[in-house]
Parts: structure tokens; C-alpha cells; sequence
């Protein structure tokens, strides 16, 4: 029933110190929104699904519950609290990539355990400011949400979607006794499991979110003063400073309703490769992102960047009409080589000289409501890089920052009024066994004391037309107000 045996777990127990211990069950009944459901109340906890292409479900759908520990960064210091830290509490570094590794290098894991990709790891969100610990950028106070945040459940659900079964893994770290390590992680299971068998999910379920009598909708700045911003950076343009600049704008509405009515909304108006919903108790991110920032698996890292966008057709004569119109559009196309050519030269920081290579390029990608042009980089870790690596070199990718990067962001601090937050930075997980995954984080919705906070922005470029960016903005806005909302709420009105 339980893989491995209480003896082969001894016998894994005298090499390594986290062995992780599952079953599996046949659950062709329940979703993984309902066995959610059932779980919400013990937080922190997350849930992490994907949907291919717009259309069809991603194999897996991830749920994690009982965090080992939680690590968070802010304000220059990091912190790390839990009730699995059985060397001491470890000493944290200023930048947060090292205590991650730390903090997760420090597990040592069977070679072989039967289970997918993913099944435990640092689960969480590293916020665009966290690129300040990475680049020479004048520093911020950001007191909103921490720079960076992860848990580490020690309990993960692995919902299958082809064999309708779920497998309950407890990531067992062996302490003195390996017997009693075993047993408890045999318990862990089986009492989530009884909680999935005995109750239904409530729909309802942390409905007393409530929202404090406010203006119904407030943003950091007015379409006039977003267009004016627009026009400066065109002149940044101009005089040569930058090719390209992503500019944003922060808007805030009232969230009465439950933070998986959000994350269901949000799902079924934008079904995207990455669907998260991690609750740090204090703190919700939902997220429905269509663009991975960095993928690293046995040793080679890939990105895929998108730019150019046109909305689906009405058949598929008029989609295959719109597919023709995005790839012949020559700003379209610029702006995906200029983006192309910067993840080869992040990539290149990290990876064996000339192991980097576009595999896949100008692609149409259909999803629900929109195609995108994409495009496929990857390239092989040098020796002494690893997955974090892949990261910080990639991080914050260039279809929310600009080219070059770094004179980008110090426009992007000019011109945007205070901090970014979550929006534009990366979602994902640190894998145990060296994998990394993670997306750009945005079409985004951060729930804290009632309200959700949303950002959106357009690409500029020398030939920008300001209403025509503004409008951009507002369109993406208004799409993740409504899975707040549950109504079209007027933007910009």
C-alpha cells in the first residue's frame, strides 16, 4: 500500500534524511478544486494546476499543505520559521537565493522514487523588487508583501488527471529514530486522507474575507497621467537609452469574496500553463500566467518568450486569418527577435558556451481568447550553476522589464510611482530534486486585508501610441477585476 515498505525506508534512512513516502487512490469522483475544498483550513497551503495550450489540462494538479517551513524576505532581512529545521535554525545571507539553497540543498533524496517531476520543494513567488538583490538598483522600502516568499509542505497531493487516482506523498525527513520518522509520515496520510473520505468541500469556505468601505476602484495613476508617462519613455527611446520599456499601473478594488472564487473566475476567463493559488495566510496570490520565465530540468534550462498578440477567431477561417496578420506584422515580429536575442544572452551567463539555442521560434500558440507568437531557448548549465542560476540570470524577464534590462528598470523606477510587489517577478516551485519551474508573474490578483491588488502594463517601443497602450492596460486590468468582482467592473469610466 505504502511505497517504500517500512524496511526499505530503514534501509534509505542510513544514506539519506528526507525520503518521501506515498500511496495512491483511486479518486474519479472529486476535482482537484473539491479535494481543495476540503483542505483550505490548514494553511499555509497552495494549489498549482496547468492548462496546455488554452485547451486541455496539464497531466498533474498539485496541492500543498503543512509547510515543514516558510521562508520570507524583506526589507533586506530573511527569515525562516517552522518545525523541521533539525539542524538548528540555519544561519540566512542577505540575498535570499543562498538561503534557499541552503535551506533545500540541504536535503538529501532517493534517486529513485516512482513519483512525477514534482512532488516537493520550495513552493512560492519572488517579486520583481527581489531583482534588487541581484542588480545595482537604488533600493526600496516595500512594505506591502515581503521580496520573496516560499513554504515547503511537507505533505503534497498529486492529483492525476489521466489515471483519475491521487497520490498522497509525505516528504519524511528521518530524524533519530527513522521507525518513528516512518510511522508518522504513514499518519500524515492517513489523516488527510479520512478528511478527504469523510466530508464534502464547502464552496463558501473563507467567505469572511470582507472588504472595508472604500472608492470602489482606486489605481497609483490616472490614464492621463499613464499616457504621460508613455510619452517620456518614447523620448527614452529616442535619445537612444532603451529599445524598449514595459510600464504598469497598480489597481485596487474591495474582495468580499473568497479567494478560490477568484482563483475558479480567474481559471475559466483565462486558462494558462500556469494556474496558482498560494495562501500564506496573511497574504494570497492567484495567478492564471501564460509565460514561463525559467524551466530548469536534469541540467538544462529553458525559456520561452512571448510577444505579439492577436484575439482568437470566430472560426477557423478568421483564426487562421489572424494567425497570418500577427506573424506579418513587423513591430510584432521586432519586438519577439529583440526578446528572443535577450533570453540566448541570459541564458549564455549561465549555460556551456554554445549549448544555447533557439529550438523553437516565432510560433503561433493558441489559447481560449487570444494567439501569441512564442518561441523556445535552452541551453545546458555549466558546471557550479544550478537551477537558482538559471534564474537570477533570467530574472525579471525582459517582456516586463525591456531591453537593454537593466537601463529599463531605472526608467521603470522613474517613471512608475512606488513598488511593483509580486507583479512581474516569478511563481513556482524549487524542486528537491535540482528541477525548477517558474512563470512571470502577472495576470495576477494579490488578496491582503480585503483588498486585491492587480497590475497590468504594455510594452513601449519608438512608435508607441499612448491611448493605444493605456487601452491595453486597461483591457488586461479589467479582465482580472472581473475574477474579483464576478461582474465587469467599468475601468478608466
Amino acid at each position: 500500500m505504502y511505497t517504500p515498505s517500512e524496511g526499505q525506508y530503514l534501509a534509505m534512512a542510513e544514506t539519506y534524511n528526507l525520503i518521501p513516502v506515498h500511496r495512491e487512490v483511486l479518486v474519479d469522483t472529486e476535482t482537484p478544486i473539491s479535494i481543495f475544498l476540503k483542505l483550505l483550513d490548514r494553511k499555509p497551503c497552495f494549489l498549482l494546476e496547468s492548462v496546455e495550450g488554452g485547451e486541455a489540462l496539464g497531466r498533474y494538479s498539485f496541492i500543498g499543505l503543512n509547510p515543514s517551513w516558510i521562508y520570507t524576505h524583506q526589507a533586506g532581512v530573511g527569515t525562516v520559521n517552522g518545525v523541521d529545521l533539525p539542524e538548528g535554525r540555519p544561519a540566512l545571507s542577505g540575498s535570499p537565493l543562498d538561503s534557499l539553497r541552503k535551506l533545500v540543498g540541504r536535503y538529501r533524496i532517493p534517486p529513485e522514487h516512482g513519483l512525477p517531476r514534482f512532488f516537493g520543494g520550495a513552493v512560492g513567488y519572488f517579486g520583481y523588487d527581489f531583482v534588487r538583490t541581484l542588480e545595482d538598483l537604488p533600493d526600496k522600502t516595500c512594505t506591502d508583501v515581503p521580496d520573496c516568499a516560499f513554504v515547503f509542505p511537507k505533505v503534497v497531493l498529486i492529483f492525476d488527471h489521466v489515471r483519475h487516482s491521487l497520490r498522497l506523498v509525505a516528504n519524511s525527513t528521518v530524524a533519530s529514530s527513522p521507525v518513528e520518522s516512518y510511522r508518522e509520515a504513514v499518519g500524515d496520510i492517513e489523516e488527510i486522507l479520512a478528511l478527504i473520505q469523510a466530508r464534502p468541500g464547502d464552496p463558501n469556505h473563507n467567505s469572511d474575507r470582507t472588504a472595508a468601505e472604500q472608492p470602489l476602484l482606486r489605481s497609483n495613476l490616472s490614464r492621463e497621467e499613464f499616457k504621460d508617462r508613455v510619452v517620456r519613455a518614447k523620448e527614452y527611446i529616442r535619445q537612444g537609452d532603451i529599445l524598449q520599456v514595459v510600464l504598469s499601473r497598480r489597481f485596487t478594488v474591495p474582495c468580499t469574496g473568497t479567494g478560490l472564487d477568484v482563483y475558479r473566475r480567474l481559471r475559466f476567463l483565462n486558462p494558462s500553463p500556469y494556474l496558482y493559488y498560494l495562501d500564506f495566510g496573511d497574504t494570497l496570490v492567484v495567478g492564471a500566467s501564460p509565460e514561463m520565465l525559467v524551466r530548469v530540468e536534469d541540467g538544462k534550462a529553458y525559456t520561452r518568450p512571448i510577444a505579439g498578440t492577436r484575439r482568437r477567431g470566430t472560426d477557423p477561417r478568421e483564426d487562421a486569418w489572424l494567425a497570418e496578420d500577427l506573424l506579418g506584422d513587423e513591430k510584432e515580429r521586432a519586438e519577439h527577435v529583440m526578446l528572443v536575442d535577450l533570453g540566448r544572452n541570459d541564458l549564455s551567463r549561465v549555460c556551456v558556451a554554445g549549448s544555447v539555442e533557439v529550438t523553437q521560434f516565432m510560433n503561433v500558440e493558441r489559447y481560449s481568447h487570444v494567439m501569441h507568437l512564442t518561441s523556445q531557448v535552452e541551453g545546458r548549465l555549466q558546471d557550479g550553476h544550478d537551477a537558482l542560476s538559471a534564474l537570477a540570470a533570467a530574472f525579471p524577464a525582459g517582456t516586463v522589464s525591456g531591453a537593454p534590462k537593466v537601463r529599463a528598470m531605472e526608467i521603470i523606477d522613474e517613471l512608475e510611482s512606488g513598488c511593483r510587489g509580486i507583479y512581474a517577478g516569478a511563481a513556482g516551485y524549487i524542486g528537491l530534486n535540482g528541477n525548477l519551474d517558474t512563470c512571470i508573474a502577472i495576470r495576477t490578483v494579490v488578496i491582503r486585508d480585503g483588498e486585491a491588488i492587480i497590475q497590468a502594463g504594455a510594452g513601449i517601443v519608438a512608435d508607441s501610441d499612448p491611448e493605444r497602450e493605456a487601452e491595453e492596460v486597461r483591457h488586461k486590468a479589467a479582465v482580472l477585476i472581473k475574477a474579483v468582482r464576478g461582474t465587469e467592473l467599468a475601468v478608466d469610466d
